[in-house]
């Protein structure tokens, strides 16, 4: 029997614009944040409209730290509320841009900008909405080279051409920028009965990422290493999808790549380390790259030359010492039991 291949577009707009009134309307957990945000990020939800929240939909928090004064874009920002907590980290001095193909969604956000900004203590507005699909971000106007750190909050696994979304966030980050974004990852390659069910989709996980092919598109778009900040396997509470789901493992999971022109797919040894100075104001102690580097304040810490370059090229690098460069070669740089061989992305 043949299977009607799914308008993953319309699917989408119509789940999340018509279908979905606010998150208690989800079937499962995969869309709705199951974890708690991190401790420096809470307060910042207090000067957040109820409505931006009470329509929200995520997998995740995918907020990284050190955004005063970046350009942000947020892919599928649906109501706004990542957009808004972005906004009030970049500072006034910066900006944050929402993009989504849900008018639905975004005429939320819009709404409440006015009283966003004034909540936030800002004269003018950082923030601004954009609509239409995250697969051609130059038709938006957003250009090559213009953004320093792209988020995404369970979304991408939504766009049916993952491939061009991927190349759109490399072309439009700066070099050194980083992509940080929660999704739904796959253990396998979802048979098309299960890719094109309505509901399967809608609820963040007919499109979830394949491991494999996640990693396979970043490697193409020259990121062949990314960090797993945080994984947690999905328990499928609806009884339909539970029994369709065929076995499958689904993932929440947030990630965190960089655009860098030196990195390798293997940890290599260039004898170099790096001491945290304890200048970011949510790490005063330490700092955690990833869960398998968290620096602590005035400790050499020994890195391969991935890690380096993701602390010395980026705008983490005023808050690091860097030792040594790559100009002696040791070998591969001996990792711990999370290396890349057991843990998709992570290094030692």
């Amino acid at each position: 029997m043949s299977i009607q291949p799914l308008d993953y577009h319309t699917n989408s707009q119509d789940y999340y614009g018509r279908v979905l009134g606010s998150s208690k309307d989800l079937k499962t957990s995969a869309c709705c944040e199951n974890s708690s945000p991190p401790a420096w990020l809470k307060p910042l939800y207090s000067h957040l409209n109820s409505e931006i929240i009470e329509k929200s939909y995520g997998c995740g928090s995918p907020i990284p730290v050190e955004l005063k004064g970046c350009t942000v874009l947020d892919l599928g920002c649906g109501t706004g509320r990542d957009v808004y907590l972005a906004a009030q980290l970049t500072g006034p001095e910066g900006k944050v841009i929402g993009v989504d193909f849900t008018e639905e969604q975004l005429e939320v956000a819009r709404r409440n900008l006015p009283s966003q900004m004034e909540r936030f203590g800002f004269a003018q507005a950082n923030v601004e909405f954009r609509h239409g699909p995250l697969e051609d971000l130059s038709a938006l106007g957003i250009a090559d080279q213009s953004i320093d750190v792209v988020i995404s909050n369970c979304v991408l696994n939504l766009c049916p051409d993952k491939a061009s979304v991927i190349r759109e966030i490399f072309r439009v980050l700066k070099p050194g920028g980083e992509l940080y974004f929660s999704d739904v990852f796959a253990s396998r390659r979802l048979p098309p009965e299960l890719a094109n069910d309505r509901d399967f989709h809608g609820e963040c996980l007919g499109g979830a990422w394949y491991w494999e092919d996640f990693r396979r598109l970043l490697a193409l778009s020259g990121c062949p290493d990314y960090r797993v900040i945080s994984r947690s396997t999905l328990n499928l509470e609806d009884p339909r999808m539970a029994a369709i789901s065929q076995g499958i493992t689904f993932d929440s999971a947030t990630v965190r790549c960089f655009k860098l022109s030196n990195l390798e797919d293997r940890c290599e040894d260039y004898g170099q380390s790096v001491t945290y100075l304890g200048t970011i104001p949510q790490h005063p102690r330490t700092f955690p790259l990833d869960p398998g580097h968290n620096f602590e304040l005035g400790k050499p810490e020994r890195v391969c030359g991935n890690s380096a370059a993701m602390i010395e090229e980026t705008r983490f690098s005023r808050h690091f010492s860097v030792t040594g460069d790559r100009s002696r070669h040791f070998g591969l740089f001996p990792c711990g039991p999370g290396d890349q061989g057991t843990e998709p992305g992570s290094c030692c």
